[in-house]
């Protein structure tokens, strides 16, 4: 037997199904969208500066057939709409700090490659779906949005999934060209773009700051458009976007574009570094930048750089220095390479590779459970309910219980094995949803018949037709042990061949999303198989020399201090020197009547107090002693002051030991 029982958000009021409707906010325009500002769980290790690293959006624009009508069926006049919308888009995300790159514009000039009906909901499905199977494999990009000349239902100018930036599946969203101000489709283009970034509708209760009146625009996230037209961005989108990345969404947007592939053509002043272009800093009057000539997009003086995380004060960084950390458990860091002022493009841990004390499995760069989830919707002190709650719930294939919608957007029931990736249902946590004001819970009540109450906790949220539910269980979440959730179905990880990946890196790495090795400190890639720097070959090499001297440093200072305290007590006691030194086989014998330095060291023969090459590593023949004379320790000192200014500290071990001690 099962209970369902509805409670209102923050009013704890009970009512039946009937009474739910979904709300219809917005008068001249409106994107049908939730207000979910937390949907994806928070990360555990440290967070990249989202902030500071700038992020780039290819972008792809496709025109339907009723919008090429609309301009006249004039190929090039619509192309040249698009890529207005699209500059203005741009210049709306710089002062996020994010580039929108124009990669590519269709036209469908003859017939729509994909259904575009006034059904907002079937025409984003079926647009995603072609963007998938079709656009994506013939020319990659990170979104790509539709501008119809089709007016949906209702009041809706756009629809976009949220927090499915870089997503194969979601990354996109539909646009009506409602003005003939290319600047109305903009706005609502950049809305919609909000939305795949994770940014909510900047509601009355959310508090949200705006520089702009409502009579002059108000702000990009407002529920409703009308003109004049809005043109930035509030308090609350820029706190949403960084909440948003610093969970893992946008794993793509930090690599910078092929500047062949941007449309538009070549220009001095359009911050790509382009064919004959040293640097490119924007317009004159916005560039702020030292090292480069705003004008001739040239370096100034001696400049080496003037763009990038590996440079600065117009120089390259060191290779090894790390310019973008981690920003959860299935992020991996990337570092300088010493030839590039650019960070390696952005690499995480391969698909199915387990993460959170094996708790879950890493899906585009995060790392999905069913508890994280669950405090995201319910807040601390919530998990995952028994799975006897998925399997009665999930099953019943209505709002409340299921596998998401099929192609007609009707409720799928859930298979039992697919039970674990339908509706979430947790336990604990808050008294209602902490995800936002339009959600509700779901307690439904199990009895099962061994006898007892089971208490199972779901969501509902009034998203209208629009998707995905953020109830649902998200892609890429462990459902069994080596299972994972994919398309509503509990999959076999191994569809994501990542042991296989794993297996070539001997054991001294783990493979990334380019199913290439990152190795381990000290094992260099490809294949973590021999001594080096760590990383991979996407990422950059790990180790930098500074970060290996501290410990060598430390070895030897110990050392040190070692051959001192046996130099002291050979020293002042006789009787011990006698009984150690009888051997001469004895390390303490083998220390004080060292071999002279111009036999341990021929090539310094003739060269006292000059710097020179021996097995190229800098020594400094500094002495000229006889054979058989003993090595003050005043010498070990200054032995030891000389080898630390090599240049690797390994070698500088290895080059001291073979001195002291000669076997």
């Amino acid at each position: 037997k099962i209970i369902h029982t509805k409670q209102k958000k923050k009013t704890g009021v009970t009512y039946d199904s009937k009474s739910l409707s979904l709300h219809s906010i917005g008068t001249s325009g409106k994107c049908v969208h939730g207000k979910i500002a937390d949907l994806l769980f928070s990360v555990w290790q440290h967070k990249r500066d989202v902030q500071k690293t700038t992020k780039y959006v290819e972008l792809i624009i496709v025109a339907d057939n009723r919008e090429f009508q609309k301009q006249g069926k004039d190929v090039e006049k619509v192309k040249q709409r698009l890529a207005e919308i699209a500059n203005y888009v741009d210049k709306f995300y710089r002062m996020l700090n994010i580039r929108v790159a124009l990669v590519g514009l269709e036209v469908w000039s003859d017939v729509d490659k994909c259904a575009v009906t006034q059904d907002a909901f079937t025409t984003l499905h079926e647009f995603l779906d072609w963007r998938k199977l079709k656009l994506l494999p013939q020319q990659p990009h990170d979104n790509a949005q539709l501008i119809s000349g089709v007016y949906f239902q209702g009041t809706t100018i756009g629809m976009a999934p949220i927090m499915s930036m870089c997503t194969a599946e979601q990354s996109g969203g539909i646009v009506v060209d409602h003005s003939d101000n290319p600047l109305g489709a903009a706005a609502t283009l950049a809305h919609e773009l909000g939305h795949n970034f994770g940014m909510n509708h900047d509601t009355p209760e959310r508090g949200c700051g705006c520089r702009m009146t409502a009579d002059r625009g108000g702000c990009i996230m407002t529920p409703s458009t009308g003109y004049p037209f809005p043109t930035v961005f509030s308090t609350c989108s820029k706190k949403d976007l960084v909440a948003s990345l610093e969970k893992g969404v946008g794993m793509c947007l930090y690599n910078t574009p092929e500047v062949k592939l941007l449309y538009g053509g070549q220009k001095c002043g359009n911050g790509y570094i382009e064919e004959g272009e040293e640097c490119d800093c924007g317009e004159t009057e916005e560039c702020l930048n030292p090292c480069c000539n705003a004008k001739t997009c040239t370096l100034k003086g001696d400049a080496v750089c003037a763009h990038g995380q590996c440079c600065e004060d117009c120089q390259l960084k060191p290779a090894g220095t790390p310019c973008r950390e981690s920003s959860n458990s299935c992020d991996l860091p990337e570092f300088c390479t010493g030839t590039n002022p650019h960070c390696p493009a952005n690499v995480y841990l391969h698909d199915g590779h387990a993460c959170h004390n094996m708790d879950g499995y890493c899906y585009n760069g995060i790392c999905q459970t069913h508890e994280q989830q669950c405090i995201t919707l319910w807040g601390p002190g919530a998990k995952p309910a028994p799975g006897i709650c998925f399997e009665r719930v999930n099953s019943a294939g209505d709002p409340y219980g299921n596998c998401g919608k099929d192609s007609k957007g009707s409720f799928a029931k859930c298979q039992a094995r697919d039970a674990r990736c339908g509706k979430i249902q947790c336990q604990g946590g808050a008294y209602s949803p902490v995800i936002g004001t339009n959600a509700v819970s779901i307690d439904t009540t199990i009895h099962p018949q061994e006898g007892g109450n089971i208490r199972c906790r779901g969501t509902h949220v009034y998203l209208g037709d629009d998707m995905p539910d953020p109830g649902l269980v998200l892609a890429g979440t462990k459902c069994a042990e080596g299972m994972i959730c994919l398309n509503r179905q509990c999959q076999n990880v191994s569809v994501f061949g990542v042991h296989k990946c794993s297996g070539k890196c001997n054991g001294r790495g783990e493979c990334n999303n380019k199913k290439n090795c990152h190795c381990k400190a000290h094992w260099a890639p490809p294949f973590c198989d021999r001594a080096g720097f760590g990383g991979s070959v996407d990422s950059g090499p790990m180790r930098q020399a500074a970060d290996s001297s501290a410990v060598a440093m430390g070895v030897l200072v110990t050392l040190l201090c070692l051959l001192s305290a046996g130099l002291i007590v050979c020293l002042k006691r006789k009787a011990l020197v006698q009984i150690l030194c009888i051997n001469k086989k004895s390390a303490i014998q083998k220390l004080r009547y060292c071999q002279p330095m111009q036999q341990c060291f021929p090539k310094c023969a003739g060269h006292r107090g000059k710097t020179i090459m021996y097995n190229k590593w800098k020594i400094m023949c500094f002495f000229n002693l006889k054979p058989h004379k003993h090595i003050s320790l005043h010498q070990i000192h200054k032995i030891m002051f000389f080898l630390a200014a090599s240049y690797d500290p390994f070698k500088m071990l290895e080059l001291f030991t073979k001195t002291l001690f000669i076997i």
